[in-house]
């Protein structure tokens, strides 16, 4: 009976220990994203990259792309280079342009390791696991906010404040947000300013939010396009993505239909501009059907 309830216990013990980690082989592999077991352990997990995007389909935003290829490639030298932040609108080619870089970069050496907000505090771990090797990693999180309250930006201030200067040089941070000061700013706040001797000075909570984007090195913003640069776009996926299909030119009437889907979905960008002509190309087939 004794020996029946051990072994009980030894199975539940087991049960509770982390999988065996294996190793992400980065010859073979782009993207690895950390992943937590629990609330302790943590490890990398190879993923299947998307290789489908290139910097030539990011039309309207040129400019964002030479400053982030001229920051990458310092980067991919072993030069200094500033941790990045992409902000601005939904839709607009923030994770795109990550996304278009490894498809670029890749044979350079460049990988990709995605982390959670939540698992920010994790990195020297994460570092741990890749400074030895011979590539040059993006620690990448997308859609980085804070909600009012929320306090695990502090965690990602210290890491790029200093922590990384430990490192070596093959991690640089990338970060993408709808927000410039990536948390969230009430209108309340500015009621804490004070004017000492004729100049403004903001709250301490206006303040701590500040310091935060300031320690990206690169702001990269983005915006809605107007409505010449979206159809550009839109005829640009036409002709990409119906390149194996018998499609009609491209005329008014789809530039009409493509500015009333943009509307209904509150903005013009370039995710809106590639679901469209998706929309249009199962439209189109379905009527020859």
């Amino acid at each position: 009976m004794l020996r029946h309830t051990l072994q009980q216990l030894a199975e539940r013990a087991l049960a509770l220990l982390p999988e065996p980690e294996t190793p992400v082989d980065w010859n073979t592999t782009l993207v690895a994203r950390w992943q937590r077991d629990g609330q302790q352990h943590g490890q990398l997990r190879a993923m299947t990259p998307r290789l489908d995007q290139r910097f030539e389909d990011l039309i309207g935003v040129e400019r964002q792309t030479r400053e982030f290829c001229a920051n990458l490639e310092l980067f991919l030298r072993g030069l200094p280079a500033n941790a990045t932040l992409l902000w601005g609108a939904r839709g607009t080619g923030k994770s795109s342009m990550v996304r278009a870089a490894l498809h670029k970069y890749q044979e350079t050496g460049l990988r990709i390791v995605e982390v959670d907000k939540t698992h920010l505090s994790d990195l020297p771990a994460i570092v741990d696991r890749i400074r030895r090797t011979p590539f040059y990693f993006l620690i990448y999180c997308d859609d980085l906010t804070f909600e009012d309250g929320e306090r695990a930006y502090a965690g990602l201030k210290t890491v790029l404040d200093g922590t990384l200067e430990e490192f070596g040089s093959n991690v640089l941070v990338v970060c993408t947000s709808n927000r410039r000061h990536l948390v969230a700013e009430p209108a309340a706040e500015n009621l804490d300013a004070k004017v000492v001797n004729g100049e403004i000075h903001q709250g301490d909570a206006i303040e701590e939010r500040i310091s935060l984007s300031d320690r990206f090195g690169l702001w990269l913003s983005f915006y809605q396009y107007p409505q010449e640069t979206y159809l550009a776009i839109v005829k640009h996926w036409y002709q990409q993505l119906g390149q194996s299909l018998d499609l009609p030119p491209f005329d008014d009437a789809m530039a009409v239909a493509a500015n009333r889907f943009a509307i209904a979905r509150g903005g013009r960008g370039g995710r809106v501009a590639r679901q469209f002509v998706i929309d249009w190309m199962a439209t189109h087939l379905q009527s020859q059907r």
